[in-house]
């Protein structure tokens, strides 16, 4: 069986200008990075404003094992069946983290026939938008400590700096460092630490901004901390925001390619929706949306995560609204969910895993009920797709399909675009394509004007089934500095982890009786959020024992290997 890495090198693709073509992109609007990838001009936004707009998809998940249930797989797949039965389908995904292509769960191209190709290309680098969000980022910490060696003329002060630095690889050694040793002459010392770049407020912003001027100004907002005086110093205030713009110009432009298939695919911005905004861009979906018959777009891990922060955060500043949400499930993370199983990056699965057990799927179905729960919230039906595995049987799909469709689906669907491609979900392209074209009542979670404390309150009773929450030190002294200040109108984007509906990873199924811990209170002003952060959560992964990257290698034709 061939790996996703020798699918991918054996496809014959077109040249990025024929996908552009079919599109109706013109020659002046495209800029390519090669023969398979281009940046997209958003002068196109302007030409295609009267065209009426395609229907507007999302791809979510029940609550993820750490290897992950082909949600990236399910979007790619999705958009290629689409076309498949006669739509014109187009993707729009965020661009790969290295920290997990070099880690241990691979990059996030797709898989087997439904992959955004060439992989090595989105996987390493791409057109460099993260190297400009990282190069960006850390200039403004480099003027930051500038201006405190420099004499601080706006009485910054440096104990409460919140602008780390960052870098897109995953090193747990940098999560808390100090900087400025070495005398004088080596700037004033002071805590600090770094984030991984897809949780800068840089890429959050590159999401959300409608234009270039909107970036600009959104820039110009970042909070980087307090002065002495307690008031709130901008990126502005340090001459900074100019800059930073001109580093992310090319970046604010989504990038082109195709699928297997030939569907055309836009990548932009980063993922990694446990600690960020996780979703693809505003500004990528809406050239979708203006191009083709159907958007497919994705948001990072479980309705609990990426979903909510689409709905609450993307369609809020968009004012979009999804025509239907599709949520990924598979036999495997319903029998993980009944709290029977443990999954393990890097270590081989437990043979009993991969052995039919249908009440082990019933146990664990409790999860995908709630999640199928979490989406309906916001007013939206639910398909749900069931990405098959080899070792899964009949009894236990149909069981699935079953639960699944009694927790409230409007579908369940077993999809097989790994093994397939587009016709492998045919049937999932047709139910999803039904319920777009009923009317939904798409709805927020919470309006504006409500306190922080009630929005983090909400978020965690309605989707993490929680019964409160409850703040640190830190968090409480934070939160009355952005009431203080005005900042209690943005919404939240919470922090927590990805594989339980709760802040706690070990917790499995649906759970209960708990309250949420808010350590620390993040204000991301400029890109429009806050960002609580729940119990553990590290905004900068770690390396696993055997890190992907050491198997990752290029011979001398420049042909790479090791990839996944």
């Amino acid at each position: 069986m061939r790996s996703d890495l020798e699918i991918a090198q054996h496809t014959e693709l077109k040249p990025i200008t024929a996908i552009a073509d079919e599109l109706g992109i013109l020659d002046e609007e495209l800029f390519p990075y090669g023969k398979y990838r281009a940046k997209v001009d958003l002068g196109i936004l302007e030409r295609l404003a009267d065209r009426p707009r395609g229907k507007y998809v999302v791809v979510t998940a029940m609550t993820p094992t750490p290897l992950g249930e082909g949600k990236t797989l399910t979007t790619v797949g999705l958009g290629q069946a689409l076309n498949t039965i006669g739509k014109k389908g187009i993707i729009c995904i965020r661009q790969p983290s290295m920290g997990p292509v070099f880690g241990i769960k691979g990059g996030a191209a797709g898989g087997g026939h439904s992959q955004v190709v060439p992989m090595e290309q989105i996987n390493l680098h791409l057109t460099g938008d993260i190297h400009a969000v990282e190069i960006a980022h850390n200039l403004l910490a480099a003027m930051i400590d500038n201006h405190l060696h420099q004499g601080n003329p706006l009485d910054i002060s440096p104990h409460e700096v919140e602008w780390r630095r960052v870098v897109d690889v995953s090193d747990r050694a940098l999560r808390n460092v100090i900087v400025g040793l070495g005398g004088r002459v080596n700037g004033v010392p002071r805590e600090t630490g770094f984030d991984i770049t897809v949780a800068s407020e840089l890429m959050a912003i590159l999401a959300l901004a409608n234009n270039l001027g909107d970036m600009r100004k959104k820039l110009g907002q970042i909070v980087i901390g307090p002065n002495r005086g307690g008031e709130p110093v901008t990126a502005e205030d340090l001459k900074g925001a100019g800059a930073m713009a001109v580093v992310l110009k090319d970046a604010l432009m989504p990038t082109l390619m195709q699928t297997i298939e030939h569907t055309p695919a836009f990548i932009h911005t980063g993922p990694f929706a446990n600690i960020a905004h996780g979703n693809s861009s505003i500004l990528a979906d809406r050239i979708g949306l203006a191009l083709g018959d159907f958007v497919v777009t994705e948001a990072g891990f479980g309705a609990d995560m990426g979903f909510e922060k689409f709905a609450n955060i993307k369609c809020r500043f968009s004012g979009l609204k999804p025509d239907a949400v599709v949520l990924v499930a598979t036999v495997r993370a319903l029998k993980v969910h009944s709290g029977r199983f443990t999954v393990k990056p890097g270590k081989p699965l437990d043979d009993a895993l991969v052995q039919e057990d249908l009440d082990a799927i019933r146990s664990g179905a409790c999860n995908l009920a709630k999640h199928i729960e979490n989406v309906r919230a916001f007013g939206c039906d639910v398909v749900v797709a069931i990405n098959r595995f080899p070792t899964d049987t009949t009894n236990e799909l149909k069981l699935a399909q079953k639960l699944a469709l009694e927790a409230g689906a409007a579908a369940a669907v077993v999809s097989e675009v790994h093994a397939k491609g587009g016709p492998g979900g045919a049937e999932l392209a047709q139910k999803v394509a039904e319920v777009a074209e009923k009317p939904n009542d798409f709805r927020l979670l919470y309006p504006d004007d409500v306190s922080i404390d009630e929005k983090i309150q909400i978020v965690a009773k309605t989707l993490y089934g929680a019964d409160g929450v409850t703040y640190e030190p830190q968090a409480r002294k934070q939160l009355g500095w952005l009431n203080t200040h005005g900042f209690s109108d943005l919404p939240i984007c919470m922090a927590k982890t990805p594989l339980s509906l709760s802040h706690d990873a070990t917790l499995k199924g649906r759970p209960s009786d708990f309250t949420v811990p808010i350590r620390e209170i993040r204000a991301s002003i400029g890109a429009g959020f806050l960002v609580p952060i729940c119990g553990n959560i590290m905004r900068m992964p770690g390396l696993p024992a055997t890190p992907g990257a050491e198997k990752i290698d290029i011979d001398e034709k420049g042909r790479i290997t090791g990839l996944f």
